[in-house]
């Protein structure tokens, strides 16, 4: 595999890991703009605008965009979260240029305003979706409440109140800032002709005009605490528990994807013996969430409310057995077998390395091979667990619950 980087005129940056006995090209565009680059006023515009996007351009109809996707990808979607906006899609490699020419023209999207207020309602209803089905939110509110009045705990759909409020102007001066081609990273994994990428980019994205698109980095005071939000309909009970984690620029974020893995990956871990195989929880795992700046380890749980507030009790036991022994040489073992293993087999679609080039681009600047990235793994030791356990309190957290129960006792 080969790594390449250019950088137009205006600030685009293109790179691109080819791979050139792959089947597939994977094109993607990332956009440093998510639910942290927006004021209260514009809550929601980010994800907003992803809808737009594919709304039409002042050249195509949101009919002709969506058709030739589908006849140009085998694949192709958008996502947005706290931190960057993507546009992606995987074809054939002698269809990459007309790939980018669509999905540039995309990112030039028309805001019709007949188009705006219709997806507005479309938004609306996402909205009420969320909240009234499992889980109902609940890991956007552990969010909101473990980030306080830090960007990163912004709602990535936004409010009712905000998605209403919000005009179509509004929405384009937003657009011109974090849409500059500064702020975006266009990203190419497989059998990629790298050379004609760049031209391709030049053609079509070179007129786009540049701007500053600052991202603001204040410092995160991450909160403990406890809710129980009443959902009479439900089912079962959700619990999400957040606690301080390494940020997606820290090194420690390795052993700590490890740690994790070891105490509340979703097949043995010890969560996973305690509290699935016995048939206490449906799910009950621990994972890590990383940002630019800051991190989480997130627990979630999900098991029938008579079993939730023993259940807590059994996370926090266990997370405080692993805060005092720390775990053996042979977990260890196991768990960078498992996640080197998931690594390599993940490589093999050129879709899924896209991501991994493109994202580690936007955050980083930073390109690693698999290999590179399952020899980071391997030199994980037990004293890097054990320093990632003195560095981060797991036991401590922001929890929500939300489900039937009106009440449910803390299990501290």
């Amino acid at each position: 595999m080969t790594f390449c980087h250019h950088v137009l005129e205006n600030g685009l940056e293109i790179v691109a890991e080819l791979r050139p006995q792959a089947y597939s090209c994977a094109i993607a565009f990332f956009v440093r703009a998510g639910a942290r680059d927006e004021t209260p006023e514009v809550s929601g515009v980010s994800h907003f605008l992803e809808h737009m996007v594919f709304k039409g351009s002042t050249r195509r109809s949101a009919e002709q965009v969506n058709r030739e996707l589908d006849e140009l990808s085998v694949g192709s979607n958008a996502f947005t979260s706290e931190e960057q906006t993507v546009y992606f899609a995987t074809t054939l490699p002698e269809d990459q240029g007309a790939l980018v020419e669509l999905l540039a023209d995309m990112l030039r999207p028309a805001l019709r305003p007949d188009d705006f207020e219709t997806e507005k309602q479309v938004i609306l209803e996402e909205i009420a979706k969320y909240d009234d089905q499992p889980p109902y939110g609940a890991h956007e509110k552990c969010l909101a409440a473990f980030f306080g009045e830090h960007p990163l705990g912004h709602s990535i759909l936004g409010t009712t109140a905000s998605i209403s409020a919000l005009s179509r102007q509004q929405m384009l001066d937003y657009f011109e800032q974090r849409y500059s081609p500064s702020n975006i990273v266009l990203a190419a994994a497989g059998r990629v002709d790298f050379e004609e990428l760049v031209a391709q980019a030049a053609k079509y994205c070179g007129p786009w005009p540049r701007r500053e698109a600052p991202r603001r980095y204040p410092q995160a005071r991450p909160q403990a605490g406890f809710q129980v939000l009443h959902k009479p309909q439900a089912v079962q009970e959700y619990v999400v528990q957040l606690a301080p984690g390494p940020s997606a620029r820290d090194d420690d974020r390795y052993p700590a994807r490890l740690l994790a893995a070891i105490v509340g990956d979703d097949m043995g871990s010890r969560m996973f013996w305690e509290l699935v195989d016995t048939g206490r929880a449906e799910t009950a795992t621990l994972g890590t969430q990383e940002f630019e700046d800051a991190g989480a380890f997130c627990t979630w749980m999900a098991c029938l409310p008579d079993l939730a507030a023993d259940n807590l009790k059994r996370i926090r036991e266990i997370l405080q057995q692993v805060r005092s022994e720390g775990v053996t040489e042979e977990e260890l073992a196991r768990a960078k077998s498992k996640v080197c293993a998931h690594l390599v087999l993940h490589a093999e679609r050129s879709a899924n390395r896209l991501f991994a080039v493109g994202s580690s681009w936007l955050i980083r600047r930073d390109y690693r091979t698999v290999r590179e990235a399952v020899q980071r793994y391997q030199t994980v030791t037990l004293e890097d667990i054990q320093r990632v356990l003195a560095r981060f309190d797991l036991v401590h957290a922001a929890t929500v619950a939300v489900g039937p129960l009106a009440t449910l006792d803390a299990p501290w």
